[in-house]
């Protein structure tokens, strides 16, 4: 019996999107759950699942897990064979350091642009604290790429449960178009030709629902 997965809306749940964009590209086979996370049917199954009231939660039997990371840490030890953290121990103390850091950080780009996947792109003039967290995210990203990512075009060379932390924020940098670097659009291109990304952004543009205050941004 597959694991199930509970997710929000394509178009804008950035935390459904990792855990979701992890067991897909790693063709861990799972039930998907999507919730519409903003009218009251949905904010009441929301709050069924979860104790926090909010999504992604993972199922597996009577097992339940909600928090992305906490999802991410299961399927590791669910699924050893898949490498959803780097093998090499430097390179897994670095991806889980740095996961943290996007699980608690970058408040300042997370505010100003929200994560949005039927967004057209079109720039928009980021805050001071926006800019400091795409100079961050640059820095972090060379820097984790020059120690451990030789070996493909992803963040330790292949696709991880780190990669999957950063998606959203390849969404955010694409469709606000933010000038980055040669280096960072390359890997935001890298994580965009995912067959699972690619499927994901296709039942985005399919949902009904649209969210006007994200919309309008």
């Amino acid at each position: 019996m597959p694991i199930k997965l509970v997710i929000g809306n394509k178009s804008y749940s950035s935390w459904s999107l990792r855990p979701w964009i992890l067991a897909a590209h790693l063709h861990i086979p799972f039930e998907e759950v999507l919730i519409n996370m903003y009218d009251d049917k949905g904010k009441k199954a929301m709050r069924k699942h979860s104790p926090t009231g909010k999504v992604p939660v993972l199922y597996d039997g009577e097992i339940q897990v909600w928090e992305t990371l906490a999802i991410m840490e299961y399927l590791h030890e669910k699924y050893p064979a898949k490498n959803i953290w780097p093998k090499n121990k430097a390179a897994r103390a670095h991806a889980r350091a740095i996961a943290s850091e996007m699980h608690a950080g970058f408040q300042g780009l997370r505010q100003h642009c929200p994560t949005n996947f039927i967004r057209d792109v079109r720039a928009r003039e980021l805050t001071e604290a926006a800019a400091h967290d795409v100079a961050r995210l640059e820095a972090l990203w060379a820097d984790t790429r020059k120690r451990f990512g030789k070996d493909g075009p992803f963040l330790f060379g292949k696709f991880s449960a780190a990669d999957a932390m950063f998606a959203p924020v390849v969404n955010r940098l694409h469709v606000y178009d933010v000038k980055v670097k040669k280096e960072t659009r390359a890997y935001m291109g890298a994580i965009r030709a995912l067959p699972a990304w690619v499927a994901w952004h296709a039942d985005a543009a399919k949902e009904k629902y649209r969210n006007p205050a994200y919309d309008a941004i």
